[in-house]
């Protein structure tokens, strides 16, 4: 049995308080599905390495699809890592997305969709990396899984402590800009992990495809915990 089947068991077997990541209205706000993958030849090497030109084609997207939030992402096979040096490995590059994205403005609201308490914390303050990050536990019966949120805000470490409690709703952080998360357009990283494999405040959000296998065993589907309508095909 893979993570998502595991996790989708005990969400059954479990039913927990599932409360929003992000402010979706799905009454008034469209979901835009960005495709970051070679498919998509409007993501020139010249555009994916100047944020503010990634920035611009992100927001115009949005707008053109009169989509408030854009989703994607969850073992895509991405070619925007390419001679960023955070995704270098010896030899096979890491381009294979583990979580899900969530791009919408900086500023933007996140919250926890489930209780729990904050495992780690940490600003990943790398060029490429994950910026400001939390990590919360959860436990569902007798599984334990841990919530990922990357490319936050600065301000969002001050005020935690590693064990804190954490209500399903609360409000935990906002977007990052640029400047604050990594250097990319403002999103949300969230990812969902059994195992934290002894990492604290970091885990990695892309590895080798090779490595899939691997780590289908480790990282559920985020959509398990989404509660978002179908996307619009981007």
């Amino acid at each position: 049995m893979d993570a998502s089947a595991r996790l989708a068991a005990a969400l059954k077997a479990y039913p927990p308080n599932i409360s929003k990541v992000v402010d979706f209205d799905e009454t008034k706000d469209r979901l835009y599905q960005f495709d970051l993958t070679k498919n998509n030849t409007e993501l020139s090497f010249e555009v994916v390495n100047d944020v503010a030109k990634f920035s611009h084609w992100v927001d115009e997207k949005l707008a053109d699809n009169n989509c408030r939030y854009g989703i994607g992402g969850y073992m895509e096979l991405r070619t925007i890592y390419d001679n960023r040096e955070q995704f270098e490995t010896s030899g096979e590059q890491r381009q294979l997305h583990l979580g899900v994205d969530i791009w919408a403005d900086a500023c933007t609201p996140v919250y926890a969709p489930l209780d729990g308490v904050v495992h780690s914390f940490q600003d990943n303050a790398h060029f490429g990396d994950y910026g400001p990050t939390i990590i919360l536990k959860h436990q569902l019966g007798k599984l334990t899984f841990y919530s990922l949120y990357g490319h936050l805000n600065r301000e969002c470490l001050t005020d935690l402590s590693v064990g804190k409690a954490i209500k399903s709703g609360q409000h935990i952080a906002n977007f990052g800009t640029a400047e604050v998360n990594g250097g990319w357009p403002p999103h949300l990283h969230f990812q969902l992990m059994l195992d934290m494999e002894g990492m604290v405040g970091d885990y990695p959000g892309a590895c080798r495809n090779s490595d899939k296998t691997k780590y289908l065993q480790n990282i559920p589907d985020s959509a398990l915990l989404l509660k978002f309508p179908p996307a619009i095909n981007g």
